[in-house]
């Protein structure tokens, strides 16, 4: 019988489920909306219903019959922490070997290819995660969008709008954000677009996608959106070196990589890597896969299977699914 291994993204804007044979290869994969949060009743048939969908097409990429369905091994990483979706996952598949993990976990494995390393995610929060070569793992940041997540898509907005609302006030320089952000939320002022960030209309996580606008009028030269992201760029690079301080000493060579939607700025992700590279002995890189690509490797690794990593030109979203 082909026995067939799963690796799951579970993320605050989106899920990811691929599906691998036991030679290494991606037979299916899929993805779906978000499904961090089971709180309340309501939410967990969400999470439900997200997961099982995302499941079952990338089964059926695969060939596969759902429900019912069974792995050797299989990894889910969850945005939020695992706690609290361990128990509702088992209800949807089978499986010998199990992993509930949270997304940093994953991120990390697919961004090193399971070795020691550190990464850091600028998604809409943000945190950064590492393992050395002594198994030892560390984090710093991911506290939430009230605390923390600097360097964030949503906190990158937040930031640019106190820039609206300082100009707006009289005492903030003048920057092209103004018009932009206001445009964008369709309103006539920026005390407007603050008030619409508060309704049920602007979760979190459509306000963090106006990063984008950030970055556009970073690009056209606008000073106070450059320095928007550069400071997300500064934040993000503490994240790392208080990882690296914790898990690597004096004159180890530590590997750093990046994952998520803001490095996708190249004023923010030039920034970052100039200042994580100023760390002596850090070598900082592309990753070398995505979360869901990670969680899979985690899976293979959960049966006893080491000797397997992804072709490095097979992207997440093609899994054009060769392996070395």
């Amino acid at each position: 019988m082909s026995e067939y291994f799963l690796g799951v993204d579970g993320g605050q804007s989106s899920t990811t489920a691929v599906i691998g044979d036991r030679n290494g290869r991606i037979v299916g994969w899929a993805g779906a909306g978000p499904c961090n949060h089971v709180a309340a009743a309501e939410a967990k048939a969400k999470f439900l219903r997200v997961i099982g969908e995302c499941l079952s097409q990338a089964a059926a990429r695969a060939g596969l019959k759902s429900p019912g369905l069974s792995f050797k091994a299989a990894c889910f990483g969850m945005s939020g922490g695992p706690a609290d979706k361990a128990a509702l996952l088992r209800e949807l598949i089978e499986s010998e070997h199990w992993i509930v993990t949270h997304d940093a976990m994953i991120a990390l494995a697919g961004a090193t290819s399971g070795e020691p390393g550190i990464v850091a995610i600028g998604g809409t929060g943000s945190i950064a995660f590492g393992q050395n070569a002594r198994g030892e793992t560390a984090r710093a940041g991911g506290w939430g969008h009230l605390f923390g997540d600097e360097g964030g898509a949503f906190d990158i907005v937040r930031k640019a709008l106190r820039a609206v609302l300082r100009e707006q006030e009289g005492w903030g320089a003048r920057t092209a954000l103004t018009p932009a952000l206001i445009e964008a939320g369709s309103v006539a002022d920026a005390n407007e677009l603050l008030h619409i960030f508060y309704t049920p209309d602007w979760p979190r996580q459509r306000i963090a996608a106006l990063a984008e606008v950030v970055n556009r009028i970073a690009e056209d030269g606008d000073p106070i959106a450059v320095g928007v992201l550069q400071e997300a760029a500064r934040e993000l690079a503490l994240l790392v070196g208080s990882v690296r301080r914790q898990l690597w000493a004096d004159g180890e060579t530590a590997r750093v990589a990046w994952v998520g939607g803001v490095f996708r700025s190249d004023i923010l992700l030039e920034r970052f890597r100039t200042l994580v590279s100023l760390e002596e002995n850090t070598i900082c890189e592309p990753p070398r896969h995505g979360p869901a690509a990670g969680a899979l490797l985690l899976a293979y690794r959960a049966a006893g299977i080491r000797d397997i990593d992804f072709d490095q030109n097979a992207g997440e979203t093609a899994y054009s699914t060769k392996i070395l």
